[in-house]
């Protein structure tokens, strides 16, 4: 009996216990292999798997699923290359703290952050552009209306596993219908009575968007990492990479917290406006929500 053919994809949409993989250009529906369920494996979105393709009228196998460099809680994903955060000027107000949070699980993660300041033609924000320029992300500004600058997130999509993520009404799918007419995803306005929009986004399914994929997300809420990526207070600072140059500097190194400690070159490059003040405040106040987290309170 001929072996049946095996491919190497990966895995866009699952759905009543059925999975749907892209793979040579195709994509295939399959069934998981039952030891799966034995050995408490669920395949994800965005999974690197193998699969094998029946020869008769029976169903494709998931056979297989390759070591996961991150996942994501919520919603479930693995293998995310970079975080997609997009923000608007105005119509929701941008919360820089929420923003830096998730920069810094996203590095912790091994994520590359991507900033996209949406809305340019209501409010320029040239504030937080200069933040997370210093910061060294790539951050871009755009309008999703207008489609000023949209085509310059073409290429740091392609070839990537992206997830777009971002509060309500901030125009996350507005952007991915400029790249892609095609996909029709559905927009919504803002609420001029809540000030955010609703969300429009109902699963998590891996689109091919711009020569790379991209996962949707509903919003900041939805968006949720695993225990374990929890971020200690000894890690924070190597989270927000614009600390790095003035880290061994500090007088006190390692032990600095870099909370306005005698000597520190963290605070002193606050000053000297080599890292944004907005960065720093959100610094401080995360390092007030982990200080107390032990590494034992994680596993």
């Amino acid at each position: 009996m001929e072996e049946p053919k095996k491919l190497q994809g990966i895995l866009t949409k699952g759905i009543g216990g059925f999975y749907y993989v892209e793979a040579e250009g195709r994509c295939y529906e399959c069934k998981a292999k039952g030891s799966f369920r034995k050995e408490g494996m669920t395949p994800l979105v965005g999974d690197r798997v193998e699969i094998s393709l029946s020869g008769d009228a029976s169903y494709n196998l998931l056979e297989r699923i390759f070591p996961r460099k991150n996942v994501l809680r919520r919603p479930p994903v693995a293998n995310v290359d970079q975080l997609i955060i997009v923000v608007a000027s105005c119509e929701p107000v941008p919360n820089a703290r929420v923003i830096d949070k998730l920069t810094a699980m996203a590095v912790k993660c091994g994520i590359s952050p991507v900033i996209v300041l949406n809305k340019a033609d209501l409010k320029i924000i040239e504030e937080l552009e200069d933040a997370y320029r210093k910061a060294g992300f790539p951050t871009l500004v755009v309008s999703g209306k207008t489609g000023q600058g949209v085509e310059a997130l073409r290429p740091l999509l392609a070839g990537k596993t992206s997830a777009f993520t971002g509060n309500s009404g901030v125009g996350k799918s507005t952007l991915l219908n400029v790249l892609d007419p095609t996909l029709f995803l559905p927009t919504q306005e803002i609420s001029q009575k809540l000030g955010r929009g609703k969300h429009t986004t109902r699963e998590c399914t891996l689109l091919q968007v711009a020569d790379g994929f991209v996962i949707d997300t509903p919003g900041f809420a939805s968006l949720e990492f695993e225990k374990n990526d929890l971020i200690l207070k000894e890690e924070l600072p190597l989270c927000f990479p614009e600390f790095q140059p003035f880290l061994e500097q500090c007088q006190f190194f390692p032990s600095c917290r870099h909370l306005g400690d005698k000597g520190c070159a963290v605070c002193q490059a606050v000053k000297d406006g080599k890292i944004a003040a907005s960065r720093y405040r959100s610094y401080c106040h995360l390092y007030e929500e982990v200080k107390d987290v032990t590494r034992w309170q994680l596993k």
